[in-house]
């Protein structure tokens, strides 16, 4: 019998909702079972005509015991980050953070967008971090391995939290997200900006609602996430797009488009990022392609790996992010050509000398 949350099927197919399709073995794994069906048909369900019980989101929480990550990466913009919980019911196919879920001990597939959690004490303990003598304010990427404005940021108000801390502090943070919840923190994001405090940029993949359900099947879709870029510049937030990831016969022919609706939007800057497929994401991606694109499968993988010197992924720095070979330089082209007749104006810099290290919060409170 089926275990809950399990998809009962012979072999993986499309979840409606879900990204992944079935629960990827993680890395770490010292074990691994497989069902093998003895031909009498009880290996997946008792009874045929039962229907398939869909998987269920699930969220632990976690308290942080430290929440600043730090990176010397030369090929990222952040030095920095704060991820204010794991996992992301987005449930991105393509997501380069989804082997992370393996040191968790859970799949990079189904677990990945169905097994979160989150970090309840994340602003308590930013708060004890950046109140540490000799702390130098960088930038703070807030939310790279997941989403901050998910769907169970409604509820649980992390990132809402983290920001009222970093405006309390003046501390500059940029954010990349893809959530129609982002709208929600506009009064804080404007006052942020108002001293040169935070950047937005959005994610947009494709203009296709249809290939966006499928991608990305919870995130916003695109005309939401232009309607963002809108409202947020219309409050005098700077926000840019992030084409990301630019992916070979699925997304590619849209590059000029994607940069045309985002420039009418309002966004300030644009950057791209090529599919990148580290660790399990590989198997997580193919499978995906072979449900929803199967007569294209083989020359989309052929493609990536011409960009990645023969392998599905390069993890050089400075080729990791946009790939080499004649089809990487191509899009490349492209895209800078776009972007200088569009006429960006280009994203401010973030001012970091005003900050101001928070009080840590004693047993006694404030006295003075």
């Amino acid at each position: 019998m089926a275990s809950p949350n399990k998809i009962r099927m012979p072999e993986a197919s499309a979840i409606k909702g879900r990204g992944a399709a079935s629960q990827v073995v993680g890395r770490f794994e010292k074990t691994v079972s497989r069902g093998e069906d003895d031909g009498w048909g009880s290996l997946y369900a008792e009874d045929d005509t039962d229907p398939i019980q869909p998987v269920q989101t699930e969220v632990r929480i976690e308290r942080a015991r430290t929440i600043i990550s730090r990176n010397q990466s030369p090929d990222v913009g952040f030095s920095q980050s704060v991820n204010p919980y794991r996992g992301c019911e987005h449930g991105c196919v393509y997501c380069f953070a989804r082997p992370s879920h393996a040191y968790l001990d859970l799949s990079p597939g189904l677990d990945f967008e169905t097994k979160l959690s989150a970090k309840t004490n994340a602003a308590e303990r930013l708060r004890d971090e950046l109140a540490k003598p000799g702390y130098q304010p960088h930038p703070i990427a807030l939310g790279i391995n997941t989403d901050g404005w998910q769907p169970i940021e409604r509820e649980h108000r992390i990132s809402r939290q983290c920001l009222e801390l970093l405006l309390e502090t003046r501390h500059p943070l940029s954010i990349v997200t893809k959530a129609s919840l982002i709208v929600r923190d506009i009064d804080l994001l404007a006052e942020l900006a108002r001293h040169d405090l935070v950047h937005v940029m959005v994610s947009v993949t494709t203009l296709d609602n249809r290939l966006s359900s499928k991608l990305e099947p919870r995130a916003a879709a695109p005309h939401t996430r232009l309607k963002n870029i809108r409202l947020l510049r219309e409050a005098g937030v700077p926000v840019g797009a992030l084409l990301a990831p630019i992916i070979p016969m699925i997304t590619d022919a849209e590059i000029e488009h994607i940069l045309e609706a985002v420039h009418e939007a309002g966004a300030m800057g644009a950057g791209h990022i090529l599919l990148r497929l580290p660790h399990e994401l590989k198997e997580v991606w193919r499978e995906w392609l072979h449900l929803h694109y199967p007569e294209r499968a083989a020359h989309v993988m052929s493609l990536i790996q011409q960009m990645r010197g023969g392998k599905d992924y390069d993890s050089r720095f400075g080729k990791r992010m946009q790939g080499e070979g004649p089809f990487a330089q191509l899009i490349t082209q492209r895209f800078r050509k776009a972007y200088a007749r569009l006429g960006f104006c280009g994203m401010p810099p973030l001012d970091d000398s005003h900050f101001t290290p928070p009080r840590k919060i004693t047993p006694q409170g404030e006295l003075f």
